[in-house]
């Protein structure tokens, strides 16, 4: 890991945060490159969110600027997917590959190959890790990235953007994998 991660909206990451961040969320930036690692703490358990996380053929379920998703193929490594971008941001498609798809330590990711937007070069790691929150199961997700840093923009500038849209879905992921947390926990109403 290189430190170049900022632990945007949280005030740092913790000992295990950076744990998980050295194990998992290697990125090797380039001179011209930004990176940066974001976290979101998840009141559902880890099943639950890595349900919607490892749909890489429906990114929509939670990420609220994706209008359309068509994949190409099985779900495996080297699987395609075409994004369509809803209106409002500066891309409107987006050909991206799956890099990793790892069940069993609940890890994902992509990298964008293709499309109407300025995000070259871009990979991105996302990594579910279970937690106790308020006495119940809860999810820790830790979502990375690396990206070229476009002419005429700073790094800073070109991180505030995708870090931008990053919490977004990680705010998305959380309202939704509650929610279904919530129906799950919740006896039927007609029971007698």
């Amino acid at each position: 890991m290189n430190g170049n991660f900022n632990g945007i909206g949280n005030g740092g990451f913790s000992c295990t945060e950076w744990e998980y961040i050295g194990r998992h969320h290697t990125h090797e930036p380039g001179e011209n490159q930004c990176s940066s690692a974001l976290v979101k703490h998840i009141k559902a358990p880890v099943h639950l969110v890595w349900s919607l996380v490892r749909r890489f053929d429906q990114p929509q379920k939670y990420k609220p600027f994706v209008s359309r998703c068509v994949a190409q193929g099985n779900l495996e490594i080297g699987s395609l997917r075409e994004v369509d971008v809803k209106s409002g941001l500066p891309a409107t498609t987006s050909t991206e590959r799956l890099e990793l798809l790892d069940d069993k330590e609940h890890i994902l990711s992509i990298r964008i190959i293709g499309g109407d937007h300025r995000l070259r070069n871009y990979s991105s790691i996302i990594s579910l890790h279970p937690e106790i929150i308020d006495g119940r199961p809860g999810t820790l997700v830790i979502e990375s990235f690396v990206v070229d840093v476009p002419e005429g923009n700073t790094k800073d500038e070109t991180c505030y953007f995708v870090e931008a849209l990053i919490k977004c879905n990680l705010k998305s992921l959380a309202d939704v994998s509650e929610h279904l947390a919530v129906q799950d926990r919740t006896e039927p109403i007609d029971r007698v």
